[in-house]
């Protein structure tokens, strides 16, 4: 039976549930229903709590490396060290059936919340916007800073609480700005060449 490299499965897999993770951490916004800066705040400190592996008070490289081994050994159901064909297989068939329970969760009771798509390409710059001076690594007070600061450009009327009405309104207004960004991209593209 042959064998898949620690690095190869675990870089394939983690990098998958690693991307969403570190969007909903800036995100925090709740599944629906309204939300206030004190829940918002609550649910950056639980985000933050489970996204630093190693407890060490930041968010760097090294909880990064902690979930691709707990992940790695997730999947390695036999124990032996390596990740067979069908470890893979399986855990990605695990994940597709939950991400499709996740999707269908989100048709049927929060479809104004963004696709899994957009969680991916935010979530990286948002966390380096996070970390405020720039060591690699993010503070629970940098965590907290950036998860408030998005509550609070969420939150138009300046009440406190984050609406539906007021998530659909950012998400619109980011999404309206990435479409711009990527006809500029699109437009400075050189032209390809004519063929004959």
């Amino acid at each position: 039976m042959r064998k898949l490299t620690l690095s190869i499965a675990a870089a394939t897999i983690a990098t998958a549930g690693l991307a969403g993770a570190a969007y909903a951490a800036p995100g925090m916004m709740t599944k629906g229903g309204d939300q206030t800066r004190a829940q918002a705040t609550a649910k950056a400190d639980a985000m933050f709590a489970k996204m630093d592996a190693n407890g060490d008070g930041k968010i760097d490289q090294s909880d990064r490396t902690a979930r691709k081994a707990k992940m790695f050994d997730r999947i390695d159901t036999d124990k032996n060290g390596s990740i067979s064909r069908e470890e893979f297989a399986a855990a990605g068939k695990q994940k597709r059936a939950l991400d499709g329970e996740v999707r269908g969760e989100r048709r049927g009771k929060h479809s104004d919340r963004m696709g899994k798509r957009g969680h991916r390409g935010g979530g990286m710059a948002m966390m380096k916007m996070a970390d405020t001076n720039k060591d690699g690594a993010i503070s629970k007070a940098e965590f907290q800073t950036a998860a408030l600061k998005r509550f609070d450009a969420t939150d138009a009327n300046k009440d406190g609480t984050v609406t539906a009405t007021e998530r659909k309104a950012a998400r619109d207004a980011m999404k309206a700005k990435w479409q711009q960004m990527r006809a500029q991209k699109q437009a400075q593209k050189p032209a390809a060449p004519a063929t004959n």
